[in-house]
């Protein structure tokens, strides 16, 4: 079958194509045919090395793949061939707190990804795809949408009403729009650019800032929120935004620290996170258990994943640039030509 590895950790032109043998699904795993996967951030991160746990060489990369079940192993209950399926990003949490067998079974990192015509999941961290999603929407929700439903729901227990502060317009802070939304919040999303805030406001954004307009954007959270603050921040730029976003958290809330988009520094305390007594919670995607609970709200609420654009198996490399340049909307998805 075709592949792609990262051998080295020379950024993304360590990326090569190979052939290698379609793996043989064990007792307890299933064996499914890529028909689509989406990027992350922290896949180009794993092209330049350095990234925890994730330091593997060569590896298949992209935690995010949906795909046909095509053989499944002896003691394989609830799946069979023609199923659409899709895997948690890891294959080792089902469920209830991770430990660190877990932590070394991210998808695309610690072991091989999805990135290839076929590709192996364990059954017990496979979910079935809702009806009405296609592949290629189904791709985006493993990592991000995971993400922001453990950030906003299972840790931030969203209420209707709260406030909910989202950075940029990447995959995790629109999927978080998207869930703030269905399930009753006030959202506000920051980008430094006019038309992708515009776009943000069809999907249903309360309010929204131009940080490039205004650096100073923690103050005008404050003043949306008639000094009040937040009650979440998806807080995915890291040490260059993490001060700002604790500033305009309201007393008691909860700051999401997510991403690196900014540099991987690791944050300075802000003092408001001890006079507004906040709650700042590392989060790295989530168990099988939120992902199914993710897709079950997203199907009763007929969320559709928001794709950037799409690029076929052959121009996976061309993805990767696309993605580096930072200015998708969303998600960035590679199809299979089949």
């Amino acid at each position: 079958m075709r592949a792609y590895q990262v051998t080295t950790a020379d950024g993304i032109d360590a990326i090569q194509q190979v052939e290698i043998d379609i793996p043989t699904p064990a007792a307890d795993e299933i064996l499914v045919k890529m028909k689509a996967c989406s990027l992350n951030y922290r896949d180009i991160l794993i092209t330049m090395g350095g990234y925890v746990r994730n330091d593997i060489r060569p590896i298949i990369p992209l935690s995010d793949g949906a795909g046909e079940v095509v053989s499944v192993g002896s003691s394989v209950v609830g799946f069979t061939p023609g199923d659409r399926v899709i895997g948690n990003f890891f294959q080792g949490w089902k469920e209830g707190k991770i430990n660190d067998a877990g932590l070394n079974s991210a998808m695309g990192g610690s072991i091989n990804g999805v990135l290839a015509d076929y590709f192996i999941l364990k059954a017990d961290c496979s979910v079935k795809i809702p009806d009405y999603l296609s592949y290629a929407e189904a791709a985006t929700l493993p990592c991000a949408a995971t993400t922001a439903w453990h950030a906003l729901v299972c840790v931030g227990e969203l209420k209707p009403d709260d406030t909910i502060l989202l950075l940029g317009t990447g995959g995790v802070s629109i999927f978080g729009l998207q869930i703030a939304k269905a399930l009753g919040a006030k959202t506000i999303i920051t980008s430094s650019s006019d038309e992708k805030l515009e776009r943000a406001r069809t999907l249903g954004a309360d309010h929204t800032i131009n940080y490039k307009t205004h650096p100073n954007w923690e103050e005008e959270v404050l003043k949306i929120t008639n000094g009040e603050g937040v009650n979440n921040v998806l807080e995915v730029g890291g040490a260059g935004t993490f001060e700002k976003s604790s500033s305009c958290v309201k007393p008691n809330g909860t700051v999401s620290l997510i991403g690196i988009l900014t540099g991987l520094e690791s944050p300075s305390m802000s003092l408001m996170t001890i006079f507004n007594l906040l709650r700042i919670q590392g989060i790295y995607v989530g168990s099988t258990e939120m992902l199914e609970q993710l897709t079950s709200t997203m199907e009763a609420h007929q969320i559709h994943p928001q794709i950037d654009i799409t690029f076929p198996f052959s121009q996976a490399v061309d993805a990767y640039q696309w993605m580096a340049q930072a200015k998708h909307f969303g998600k960035v998805v590679i199809e299979s030509e089949d």
